[in-house]
């Protein structure tokens, strides 16, 4: 499809240093389903597209089957963490605003939101049998819960791409990199600022 040409140009430059092809691939912050065709096209054997907003889920839904990759992409509308439970997601979101949004544990009763599942990496892969090939993660700061407290089910994956947001946690990149340093090898991707950026690993133990 057309459309997705300016989308596949783009995330060439992201995530273009992985071969993913015969890999399945574990896709957190799916959005609409770009990556998920993105990963696919460079020959991904499954794609777990989790995406939690309803509205971005929809269009998800609806852009896989326009490329008849619905055999392929698994959908999941659910948010990623190191516990399960549930996030609350506001309603009047727009489709632009949920790039910058990070969606953490809800304690409260959601009343102005949707309630979504909130998953965890075991429950992906447990749920879907699929192999932990690749975890990419543009998550908004998910990266960091998951990293710092879930790290046992991060180190399973042979490879990560990740894109982190010091603006929204606090927490300096070299916290994460120190606990990625025991199994994987990473570096940037591209340029790389004190409040995000893209990281790449490889696990070498």
């Amino acid at each position: 499809m057309d459309y997705y040409g300016d989308y596949l140009s783009i995330y060439g430059d992201r995530y273009g240093v992985i071969n993913y092809g015969g890999k399945d691939v574990i896709d957190v912050g799916a959005f609409i389903g770009d990556t998920a065709i993105y990963f696919v096209r460079r020959g991904a054997r499954r794609v777990v597209a989790i995406e939690p907003h309803p509205k971005a889920f929809t269009e998800l839904i609806r852009n896989i089957k326009l490329s008849g990759l619905s055999n392929v992409v698994i959908p999941i509308n659910a948010a990623l963490g190191s516990t399960p439970g549930i996030t609350c997601v506001p309603m009047d979101l727009d489709l632009g605003s949920i790039m910058a949004m990070y969606f953490g544990p809800s304690t409260g009763s959601c009343n102005d939101g949707f309630r979504v599942r909130l998953i965890t990496l075991s429950e992906v892969l447990r749920e879907t049998g699929v192999g932990a090939d690749v975890l990419k993660m543009n998550c908004e700061g998910c990266e960091y819960d998951v990293i710092l407290s879930d790290y046992g089910h991060v180190r399973l994956f042979r490879e990560l791409i990740f894109e982190y947001h010091r603006w929204v946690t606090g927490i300096p990149i070299n916290e994460l990199l120190a606990v990625l340093s025991r199994d994987f090898e990473c570096r940037f991707v591209g340029r790389a600022h004190e409040d995000y950026g893209y990281v790449y690993c490889r696990r070498i133990t």
